[in-house]
């Protein structure tokens, strides 16, 4: 069975290196509640692509539905304009969940992605879909907090509020009062609206932004995800706003850690005090004897890859005799 397991897994991996447009989106949740962690598959192992010579960073991360931060922060050596035809490429196989409720939408902001929870069908696993987004800048963050969708508009017009048209007019690059529905439209062709007043879901003309803190608050995709995304969400739908960089969860008996960087408005958060923190409210309020150079390193890199730090220990045939 091992042996099979590892063939599939390598044969994946062939596929994965030849196929321009390989996307995994949907995930199966773990079979214990308790557990956080989901993956592509059970035995995990290091999701890659190789660079060629007609595509840069961002193409590439587009291709696998990652967002502009997260293709960098797993390939740091890598020119983001000119990576070397031949160069492997990190992609990403795993993620911890949000600590949010398992339903509706969840928003983790510092991950710069969003997480739907379909209702269960009967007969059918549990599963979650993830896709990157973009989110606020500084001066116009995206707010936290539970909301829901509104409204959905198909090929929406835009009605740039005063505040943007003054900016716009400012650099010498004025709006007009609507902007016409269409591709060169700023919300593309799809938006859901948010029950928090003025800010939507919705698409982009500019995708290379997707995975960066560039909206006036608006959450942005790539016009492909929420092409596939508009048609399965309901209005009426719950969507919570959470700012996690770091999440910590398990999967049976291991604790992963996921560190993101900090929001800009963040950058002073000391992380290590907040990774101890959900340590122990993630292991019945004690903290355990770490994997302390995983621990460290998670939290300088800030990858946003799950790392293992701790493995409860097996309890042996003596220790549970009475």
């Amino acid at each position: 069975m091992l042996r099979q397991l590892s063939k599939k897994a390598a044969l994946t991996s062939l596929l994965i290196l030849a196929s321009p447009t390989a996307l995994s989106l949907s995930f199966a949740l773990p079979s214990n509640p308790e557990d956080s962690l989901i993956r592509e598959f059970d035995e995990g192992f290091n999701k890659q692509t190789i660079a060629t010579d007609n595509e840069d960073l961002l193409d590439i991360a587009r291709r696998f539905d990652l967002g502009q931060n997260e293709i960098m922060r797993l390939n740091p050596e890598v020119d983001r304009w000119l990576p070397k035809a031949g160069t492997p490429i990190q992609l990403q196989s795993e993620r911890l969940l949000p600590d949010a409720p398992r339903s509706g939408l969840v928003l983790n902001l510092p991950e710069f992605r969003m997480y739907y929870f379909p209702k269960v069908e009967k007969n059918s696993p549990s599963s979650v879909l993830t896709y990157p987004m973009s989110i606020g800048r500084q001066d116009w963050e995206t707010p936290l907090g539970q909301t829901k969708i509104v409204a959905k508009k198909k090929n929406p017009t835009w009605t740039p509020p005063e505040s943007i048209k003054k900016e716009h007019a400012a650099k010498g690059d004025p709006l007009p009062n609507v902007v016409a529905a269409g591709p060169d439209n700023p919300l593309g062709l799809f938006a859901m609206r948010l029950g928090i007043p003025g800010y939507l879901i919705h698409s982009t003309n500019k995708a290379y932004g997707v995975g960066m803190q560039v909206s006036h608050g608006c959450i942005r995709m790539y016009p492909e995800d929420i092409e596939k995304f508009f048609p399965i969400i309901k209005v009426g739908t719950p969507v919570t706003i959470v700012n996690q960089a770091v999440k910590v969860g398990w999967f049976k008996d291991a604790l992963y850690i996921e560190v993101h960087p900090p929001l800009e408005a963040h950058q002073a958060d000391n992380l290590l005090d907040i990774a101890l923190d959900l340590i122990e409210q993630n292991n019945a309020g004690v903290l355990p004897v770490l994997d302390g150079k995983a621990l460290r390193n998670a939290l300088i890199e800030k990858k946003g890859l799950p790392v293992k730090i701790y493995v409860r220990p097996k309890l042996t045939t003596s220790a549970t005799q009475f």
